[in-house]
């Protein structure tokens, strides 16, 4: 059966989806704003609140962070937070939303054959079944978009995918790198690692700030820079504080192998939450597309049921996981 670590694992999981479906909708409710001024906005809230949420702890926590700890937090800032958005945001204005969904939607295969060499990691002729069903989720999303590609600009197209592809590269970079350093913390909580993420992110994010507003293609009304810093500051506690802290409670408590499987619950979640805002019922290909991926992340999960870590790991609470 599967144990109670790993469904613990599998909801924290499934609520980090339901928090990082939302950042989809932010250039839905921020028209008009660059994919630049969006990153710089969003993830300078991160750090602010980040800051803020941190202070009480700071002094419990300021010896247990080196100069080895903090150059891995700038570089878990970096990959899985600035450089994925900044390509991801590229990638659909160049290459269409397609040919994005296509590729990003390969993390779940990126990551577990990242994973698979791991100690304790299941197989991957054990996977087989649940990757096949990922690949063929994500291939019924982005299939029928496929068609309107030769409208753009050869270059643009080229560009778009390149961009999906740094996209790809860098967050599973994050997650294998973010998995590894929560494996060996021993003293910082899911959620405090989350915290000084944002820390380092949010001074990464001040570089941005200057290009962002300083060679903006287009001035904005006081009211509309007011909408924007809420919807920011809302999609950042909600997406980067909540669901990266949900993200790394469930980091702790699975294997990388199914972990990289796990991130389909923010494919499935944007979707959900992309026809509430049109709107409209999902299509056929966008509900076989579901299917495939539920299916997919049922597989995942069954084929873990067996699976005892090599080594345990320690839980928030100080106590070995069971």
């Amino acid at each position: 059966m599967v144990t109670n670590r790993t469904w613990r694992g599998l909801g924290a999981g499934l609520l980090a989806g339901a928090m990082w479906g939302l950042v989809f909708l932010l250039p839905a409710l921020a028209r008009g704003f660059t994919p630049i001024q969006l990153t710089a906005g969003r993830y300078l809230a991160y750090g602010a609140i980040a800051c803020i949420l941190a202070a009480p702890s700071w002094r419990r926590l300021a010896p247990m962070l080196g100069r080895a700890e903090w150059l891995g937090l700038a570089w878990l800032g970096l990959t899985g937070n600035i450089i994925y958005y900044l390509c991801l945001a590229g990638a659909v204005q160049l290459g269409g939303v397609a040919v994005a969904s296509l590729v990003i939607g390969l993390l779940p295969v990126t990551i577990t054959l990242a994973g698979s060499r791991d100690a304790g990691a299941v197989p991957l002729r054990r996977l087989g079944p649940s990757l096949l069903f990922g690949v063929a989720g994500i291939a019924a999303i982005g299939w029928p978009a496929l068609s309107t590609l030769g409208a753009g600009p050869v270059p643009d197209a080229v560009l778009g995918l390149l961009c999906a592809l740094g996209a790809l590269a860098s967050w599973t970079a994050y997650a294998v790198g973010n998995s590894r350093w929560l494996a060996r913390l021993h003293g910082v909580t899911s959620h405090e690692w989350s915290l000084m993420t944002g820390v380092a992110t949010g001074a990464m994010a001040l570089l941005l700030a200057i290009p962002a507003c300083g060679f903006a293609p287009r001035q904005h009304a006081a009211g509309e820079w007011a909408w924007f810093v809420v919807a920011v500051s809302t999609v950042a506690l909600l997406c980067s504080v909540a669901g990266n802290a949900l993200w790394n409670m469930a980091s702790r408590l699975l294997p990388l192998t199914l972990v990289g499987q796990v991130i389909l619950f923010e494919v499935l979640f944007a979707l959900l939450y992309g026809f509430v805002w049109e709107r409209r019922l999902p299509a056929a290909h966008e509900v076989c597309a579901m299917a495939l991926l539920g299916a997919g992340l049922l597989c995942s999960a069954l084929a873990h049921r067996a699976v005892v870590p090599a080594q345990a790991r320690i839980r928030d609470d100080g106590f070995t996981a069971d």
